[in-house]
């Protein structure tokens, strides 16, 4: 009676380790087969141009991840398996590439080792930059006429933009340093633009953030774009909690900032003429927040308007223009001595107001 368990243990034993091994290799059969099944792949030499930038500093895989959204690669993960078969992917400079869609990964590799199509000069586009200025710039910079940009803008399939942009382009043309090769075409320099801000935006998940926020992404690319017009970065995150705090009580926002945007102008201090104009955008006239961003923020408002500070302020004045000293509040009793204060630095200041 005492034998027949040690001798059940000893098969119950053997069975397990039995099964265990055929596990083990099962998995590695698995993984093999996994590891061996090469990653999609476009064939051929690609179709139609397209710009690519490798900014300083950028490794390997958000190259890789630039050419996918880009459209180029299929798939970063073969471009990936390339570069580390290949000891000049290394050498790959920073600057914009113009390659094809729907290129092969080995294709695309070739071309940004070789860099015959590179170019190195930039044309940096500064937060805040409205589309308007934006395009301006791009013209006459790369001597493309702007009606080829207008025409992209109002035929915006192409660009790429997310369905929540409602095929605007304001706010989704990503500030940054761009280099484009002699002859890139304004659909092709408006679209790498959309396509870094896809990249920056997937960067903090921007639609899931905004999601538990109870707001929208367009929500919050609009608040961004009011902090990144009224203030400075050191207080975006003030300036975002201020529209919020007003929104929450049905307040309308009254900023400076939307009128100019609906006027197509920039001055300080507006007249009671001009505030009297109804646009979509004049928030003296109308609740809520604009159709649109009123300008294309960077990254750092875009953070602040998911983020924003907490505090009871419903009013803010930017006092001093040089340094952009701003003072909140949730008086607005001090909200007028604020705005004297902002009065008599415009009376020794004409040039800045």
């Amino acid at each position: 009676m005492s034998i027949q368990p040690q001798r059940n243990k000893k098969s119950k034993s053997y069975f397990r380790s039995l099964m265990l091994v055929l596990l083990i290799l099962g998995a590695g059969y698995v993984a093999k087969i996994s590891y061996f099944t090469p990653p999609t792949d476009f064939a051929g030499p690609g179709r139609d141009s397209v710009v690519v930038t490798v900014e300083p500093g950028d490794t390997l895989a958000k190259v890789a991840n630039r050419l996918k959204d880009a459209g180029v690669v299929a798939s970063v993960d073969r471009f990936l398996f390339l570069a580390g078969q290949d000891s000049n992917s290394s050498s790959i400079q920073p600057g914009s590439y113009d390659l094809k869609l729907e290129m092969s990964a080995q294709q695309a590799l070739r071309d940004l080792i070789a860099g015959d199509n590179r170019t190195e000069n930039g044309i940096v586009i500064t937060e805040g930059s409205t589309v308007r200025s934006i395009i301006s710039k791009l013209a006459q910079r790369t001597n493309t006429p702007l009606a080829d940009f207008q025409y992209e803008l109002d035929n915006p399939e192409q660009l790429g933009l997310p369905q929540w942009a409602q095929g605007d382009a304001e706010g989704f043309l990503f500030p940054a340093t761009y280099h484009f090769v002699a002859g890139t075409s304004a659909r092709a320099m408006l679209r790498q633009m959309v396509a870094e801000f896809a990249i920056q935006s997937a960067a903090i998940d921007l639609e899931n953030a905004a999601k538990k926020m109870g707001r929208t992404p367009m929500e919050i690319l609009i608040t961004a774009s009011l902090a990144q017009a009224e203030s400075h970065p050191r207080d975006f995150a003030k300036v975002a909690r201020v529209v919020y705090n007003r929104l929450g009580i049905g307040m309308m926002l009254q900023f400076d900032s939307t009128v100019n945007y609906g006027l197509g102008q920039s001055p300080v201090l507006l007249d009671s003429d001009q505030l009297a104009i109804d646009t979509d955008y004049n928030t003296y006239m109308r609740l809520g927040l604009t159709p649109t961003p009123i300008n294309n923020p960077g990254l750092e408002a875009i953070q602040a308007a998911l983020a924003p500070e907490a505090g009871s302020w419903i009013y803010f004045v930017t006092v001093d223009l040089a340094s952009k000293l701003t003072k909140f509040t949730d008086s607005y009793a001090q909200f007028l001595e604020y705005k004297s204060e902002l009065l008599d630095y415009c009376a020794n200041n004409r040039s800045e107001c």
